[in-house]
């Protein structure tokens, strides 16, 4: 027997309809309404307060478009979500990690991890036979398209345009040759994401052949779209474009490039208004303080939306309808529940390069299941971590009866082989400063287990020239071979009682073979040899120090597990890391152990680190000894002021975040303050430094698109004191 509440429903459907025709009889045909929803980034949410005067005014549409913000909102209307599922759906989003293509830290592979240590993420730049390929926005709008996904259920299905209830356009440009582009079918989520796509800071989305952008830059208010699309004979309009800004408000490159964007779209909104009639009803929100990006101040601008469509109340009472019309209208574009449907089969389409296996290997969902949003987007993200793609979406699919999950990864079209760079610059009130460049060609899927090759090179107070050959094992890359070489020139200060009394030149070259496991995201666990020759020179001062050549080896073993969220400033998580050398030639072997975690509290964060440096056999010989010194490594002291064996540091850290990087770039601004202790239980400098060493210290830091920043002052309990300034990746 059918199920009983849905019986209910469609008599009480049928009943309406019979209703409505009856009403219909006695009433005079009502006039075709279009609604178009313009552009204007986050002032776009006030679209929703419209909406919601609409609905309580019983105001029914025939056709929609949208452009940008408008095509969200608008899409989203069409594919019957409701004004107040719109805003309750916003106010869920996290829009300052929206903008952030990948996944938290700890949800990242650990190479891509590593990659991201030595790098910048934003100087990658694809190297291919045809010169150099850079890549198309600040923004790949990986998590945007993901929450276009959920906002409008593809989970249960594939949203295409032309099967919607209500005709939909949405507005999109093509950067190639600046045509306008209409979409009046195809999937929904990609027409929303390609008119949002703001040239700069969103890469364009490739559409049968071309490169589609922002649709504000052609047509920011298309009225004649809907006068086309349902012959409309009334137009509600409602424009949230950005005003132009003052000249003196024009002083950046950002702000010029942002008022060129406004005049193009201020002149095709003049145009698009012109067309208006008197009958037609044209709402403009006041969002004065209200800029394009100002996303997390959603409901205040949904708000303002209601406001001024309330303002405009007795023009819409014309348009509105009797209750009984009104709802058969809204639950025929709303329709009937969906649900998601059981996985018959997973399928991974569209890659060239990458092993398939690799892909899987993150997937959670298989036959038999139900895709529910937070899982499948969970686990796109985590693929998309692995480095390898400029987007990763899917599609939920049914063909002969069959429901098929389509996973979609799309290869950087950029790769696979890369320029990255990286830089440093340090200054300390008792070194000096340094400074460093780095640059590497990083080659990457060799063969189809996704071998890796890096060539680097650093100039500076470092010179470097090192080689790394990373080759997976299986074609879920969960074992790997690796062989590492360099051969590097550095200097070593030397202090005795807070001065700077003499200055090495060291040489070194090193030789290592690995064999290790990837332990999911969790972390990796290496074994091998490592060979290292080393040679130190007296450059200035006294000679404090043996100079002399010294080869040594050992088995080492490494363990790295890092689960912060964050790779520099976190807010929540923990990390490992323990590394054991041992050189039965030299008689000593080496111990590394450091432990570190962090949590928050509303805006303050609390981060904690503990290290152990010593010799478990033997000593610790001058040319392979730890060190203490330098910002969060006993902040008072130089960096590397004491050299010495079983070293032991413990250091808390409170910090403050008083500011939040624009969209597209992760990270935020912090005032903190540390405390840190340690104890040197031998030193070959600051021979004098007994007990415990400790340093207070108060800075504010942050992470930028040049890494992470320190700028502070410390000071120690023994009378030492420094300031200090670092900037960049190490």
């Amino acid at each position: 027997m059918p199920n009983t509440s849905s019986l209910l429903r469609s008599l009480m459907l049928a009943a309406l309809l019979i209703v409505c025709g009856a009403q219909a009889a006695e009433l005079p045909s009502r006039p075709r309404i279009g609604l178009v929803l313009g552009g204007g980034g986050a002032r776009g949410a006030a679209h929703i307060g419209v909406l919601e005067v609409l609905e309580k005014m019983r105001v029914p549409v025939d056709c929609i478009a949208g452009t940008s913000m408008g095509a969200l909102v608008a899409g989203s209307y069409a594919a019957g979500l409701s004004p107040a599922v719109m805003r309750e759906q916003l106010g869920k989003a996290d829009w300052n990690d929206m903008f952030i293509d990948n996944p938290d830290y700890s949800e990242m592979s650990f190479r891509n991890k590593t990659m991201l240590r030595n790098y910048l993420p934003g100087s990658e730049t694809g190297i291919t036979s045809e010169g150099a390929r850079y890549q198309p926005g600040v923004v790949a709008g990986q998590k945007i398209k993901l929450f276009f996904n959920q906002l409008v259920r593809a989970n249960q299905g594939e949203r295409n345009i032309e099967d919607l209830p209500l005709p939909l356009s949405i507005i999109a440009t093509d950067i190639g040759n600046g045509d306008r582009v209409v979409f009046r079918d195809g999937s929904l989520t990609k027409a929303m994401r390609a008119s949002m796509s703001v040239p700069g800071l969103l890469a364009p989305v490739d559409h049968q052949g071309r490169k589609l952008v922002d649709g504000g830059l052609v047509d920011n208010v298309p009225i004649s779209e809907v006068k086309e699309r349902c012959k409309a004979d009334v137009v509600i309009a409602v424009n949230v474009g950005s005003p132009l800004l003052k000249p003196e408000e024009v002083g950046s490159l950002l702000s010029v490039s942002a008022q060129m964007v406004n005049i193009l779209t201020e002149q095709n909104v003049t145009r698009s208004l012109a067309q208006l009639t008197p009958q037609d009803v044209y709402i403009k929100p006041d969002l004065n303080g209200i800029s394009a990006g100002d996303f997390p101040r959603h409901a205040e601008t949904a708000d303002r939306g209601r406001v001024a469509a309330e303002a405009l109340i007795p023009q819409l009472q014309k348009l509105s309808q009797p209750e009984a019309v009104y709802l058969a209208w809204w639950q025929g574009i709303e329709g009937a529940p969906r649900v998601s449907p059981v996985i018959d089969e997973v399928e991974v389409a569209g890659l060239k390069r990458v092993n398939p296996a690799v892909v899987e290997r993150h997937l959670t969902l298989g036959n038999g299941t139900k895709v529910r949003p937070n899982e499948i987007n969970r686990d796109l993200l985590r693929m998309y971590g692995d480095g390898y793609y400029e987007a990763v979406d899917y599609s939920v699919l049914t063909q002969r009866d069959r429901n098929i999950l389509r996973v979609m990864p799309l290869e950087k079209s950029w790769g696979p082989d890369y320029l990255r760079l990286a830089m440093h610059l340090e200054a300390d009130a008792s070194k000096g400063s340094t400074f460093g460049l780095r640059a590497a060609y990083h080659k990457t899927l060799i063969n189809q287990l996704g071998g890796e090759l890096i060539a680097s090179v650093d100039v500076g107070n470092v010179n470097r020239l090192g080689g790394d050959y990373y080759q997976p094992l299986d074609a879920a890359q969960r074992y790997f071979v690796e062989t590492t070489a360099l051969t590097e020139q550095t200097r070593t200060t030397v202090f005795q009682n807070d001065q700077r009394i003499a200055q090495y030149n060291v040489y070194q070259s090193a030789l290592g073979v690995y064999g290790g496991v990837n332990v999911g995201l969790l972390g990796q666990i290496r074994m091998g040899w490592l060979e290292r020759k080393r040679r130190a020179e007296l450059d200035t001062g006294t000679p404090s120090l043996p100079d002399g050549d010294v080869t040594f080896g050992g088995v080492r073993l490494a363990l790295d597990f890092d689960q912060m969220n964050r790779m520099y400033f976190p807010t929540d998580g923990w990390s490992a890391r323990f590394v054991y050398f041992d050189s039965q030639q030299s008689g000593y072997s080496r111990i590394d152990g450091q432990l570190q975690g962090a949590m928050s509290w509303g805006n303050t964060v609390f981060n904690a680190r503990a290290s152990y440096s010593g010799s478990p056999r033997g000593q610790l010989p001058i040319y392979d000894a730890a060190s203490l010194g330098g910002p969060q490594n006993l902040s008072a002291y130089a960096q590397g002021q004491i050299i010495g064996d079983d070293i032991a540091y413990a250091g808390l850290r409170a910090e403050q975040i008083i500011g939040r990087l624009p969209l597209g770039l992760r990270g935020d601004m912090r005032l903190g303050i540390s405390l840190e202790v340690a104890r040197a239980g031998y030193r070959y400098t600051e021979t004098q430094r007994d007990g415990l060493l400790d340093s207070l210290g108060l800075y504010v830091g942050g992470e930028t698109p040049l890494g992470p920043v320190y700028l502070g002052m410390a000071y120690s309990s023994s009378g030492v004191s420094n300031f200090f300034l670092s900037i960049g990746v190490k």
